[in-house]
């Protein structure tokens, strides 16, 4: 579903990824592991068609990421790729509906059909009575299931999660590591997961761990 072949990104003189070799199958939950600064979220990044590697190939439902121009790529990203970031990345001035919706407007679906899936969505993650509310009326765990939805709606292939708990308080970070598991009972869904909490790390299907550029074990 997701291959990676000698991956090598520098910033400047640093470098940091050393030759990375991944493979990710459709439905694995996956968590990318190791300590700060050993090139995890650039991993993720360049998963994400964020970034660029200075060498290497990325593969995505066997697309060729690298052949593809920089309008194709961001097409490619909004449909098959989703986002959960640790601040989740909310716009303050929408509603929790219309912060899920906005990615199905851009790919170019209808205000009815993104409504719909919307409200299905809110609903899975138990947050239909907070549809209308704006980012600063929910909790931080609701804010972030927001976010989760949003991720999934457009029925991306993968979902892609950098420290999505780091934020969260303990029971908060609970159910947001069991609805991982839970969406993909139910829709099949591919999670790759950047983190620091060895309690979600230790259930995930595989534990990558990257020390200073390179895996050290998966």
């Amino acid at each position: 579903m997701i291959q990676l072949e000698g991956i090598k990104k520098r910033f400047g003189t640093l470098e940091v990824l050393k030759g990375i070799d991944l493979k990710i199958n459709k439905g694995d939950i996956v968590s990318i592991v190791g300590p700060s600064g050993a090139g995890k979220t650039t991993l993720l990044q360049i998963m994400g068609t964020l970034d660029k590697p200075d060498a290497g190939e990325v593969y995505i439902n066997s697309t060729h990421i690298k052949q593809m121009k920089e309008k194709e790529l961001s097409a490619f990203r909004n449909k098959h790729i989703g986002f959960v970031f640790q601040f989740h990345q909310l716009l303050p001035e929408f509603t929790a509906l219309e912060n899920v919706m906005i990615p199905a407007l851009i790919a170019g679906d209808s205000t009815k059909e993104a409504t719909q899936r919307a409200k299905e969505l809110l609903s899975f993650m138990n947050l239909s009575d907070r549809a209308t509310h704006k980012p600063s009326e929910l909790s931080g765990g609701e804010k972030q299931r927001v976010a989760v939805a949003r991720a999934l709606i457009n029925r991306p292939s993968v979902v892609l999660a950098d420290e999505p708990s780091g934020s969260l308080d303990s029971h908060s970070k609970d159910e947001l590591h069991q609805l991982f598991f839970q969406l993909r009972e139910h829709f099949g869904q591919t999670f790759i997961i950047v983190t620091h909490d060895e309690s979600l790390a230790n259930i995930t299907d595989k534990k990558i761990h990257i020390v200073d550029g390179i895996v050290t074990n998966s």
